[in-house]
Formats: structure tokens, C-alpha cells, sequence
């Protein structure tokens, strides 16, 4: 029977699992197809990162309580994402005085669905755009048709860390990441690693 946290069958990871504190809250946006894959990287930051939460993504109902949080002076909003012409690149900058806290939009999807989800939600364009420029290459390789330079969810969680100076948190996630794409091939065929 399979983990009910890690997912794995002969190989549960929970004992890895970090406890990850930020100072940014990060949302993953996410597109409905991506809740039932099980080489979602995204569950490894909802699982150790209590500043991060899923919403689910509708093209025509866009998540009320999102919305309601961007409306929050609170906040400082950002769409992670490659910018275009008409969406040039942000430079992240931390809040001044006045107690604001990061907000960190990951788009939790295949970069086909991502695209199209920013495509038919006028309200993503709104934001501000963070490209990431990866100091390496990705190494997760659990899905076909993987492009150069694309991160998967957690790879981004994990340079979000970085750009955010939380080296030691981004470690932490970078190793549990590791581990589940060690395990991942081992689980699956049915062997114990």
C-alpha cells in the first residue's frame, strides 16, 4: 500500500521531509490535470513549506480568495513567469517598511498549460512578471518533452528561496528534491532502493 503523504509504495520519503520557513507566501496556481499526476514536483513544497498553498485554476472562475488577497495592500504580488513585450521583466523587491509580504504566483502546469493559462486570464497579466534565469540546468526528467531552461514547480520554488537570500531553506527543499527523483524510478518499477 502506498504512502498516503509521499505517494511511494517501497520507498516513503517522509522521514526527509525539512520544515521550511519564508518570508514570501507562495500560491501554485494549478491547472486542474496536475492534481491526479503523480511526478507533480508541486506537492513537495505544499508539504514542506507552510507558507505555500494550492489554488485550483478555472478559465472562467478565477480563484475568489487569490483575487481577494492581491486586492490586499498587505501584499506585493508577483506572476512567475517569462516575460514577453508587453510583460517585461521585474527585478524582486523585497517590501519597505510598511510590512508588505511577497506573494509569489507559480503556475503549477505543463508549459503548454501554463501558457494558456496565462493567455486566458486577464487578471494574471495584471501582475508584475518574475523570470528566473536557472544557474543550471533542471534536473528533474520525469515528463517527455522537457524544454531547456524550463524548471519544474519545485526547481522554481527552489531559485524563489535563493532570490529571496533563504539559501539554507533553499537547500533543504533542493535535497528533498533529490530524493524524490532518486526514488521516484526505484518506487515505480517496484523495487526498494
Amino acid at each position: 500500500m502506498a504512502c498516503q503523504r509521499c505517494g511511494f509504495k517501497f520507498n516513503c520519503i517522509c522521514a526527509l521531509e525539512p520544515q521550511l520557513q519564508s518570508t514570501a507566501d507562495f500560491v501554485l496556481l494549478t491547472h486542474p490535470r496536475e492534481c491526479s499526476k503523480d511526478t507533480n514536483t508541486g506537492v513537495l513544497m505544499t508539504r514542506t513549506l507552510p507558507s505555500c498553498r494550492v489554488e485550483i485554476w478555472h478559465r472562467t472562475q478565477p480563484p475568489q480568495a487569490l483575487l481577494d488577497q492581491l486586492q490586499d495592500p498587505h501584499y506585493q504580488a508577483w506572476l512567475v513567469f517569462p516575460s514577453d513585450e508587453q510583460h517585461p521583466a521585474m527585478s524582486l523587491t523585497l517590501p519597505a517598511a510598511n510590512n508588505a509580504k511577497i506573494l509569489l504566483i507559480i503556475l503549477d502546469a505543463t508549459w503548454q498549460e501554463a501558457r494558456k493559462m496565462v493567455r486566458k486570464s486577464p487578471w494574471l497579466n495584471q501582475l508584475p512578471r518574475l523570470a528566473l534565469t536557472p544557474q543550471q540546468s533542471s534536473s528533474y526528467a520525469l515528463r517527455r518533452n522537457q524544454q531547456p531552461g524550463h524548471l519544474c514547480t519545485c526547481e522554481v520554488g527552489i531559485e524563489l528561496l535563493v532570490l529571496l537570500q533563504q539559501h539554507q531553506a533553499a537547500e533543504q527543499l533542493q535535497t528533498y528534491f533529490n530524493h524524490f527523483i532518486n526514488t521516484y524510478h526505484a518506487d515505480k518499477s517496484g523495487h526498494a532502493k
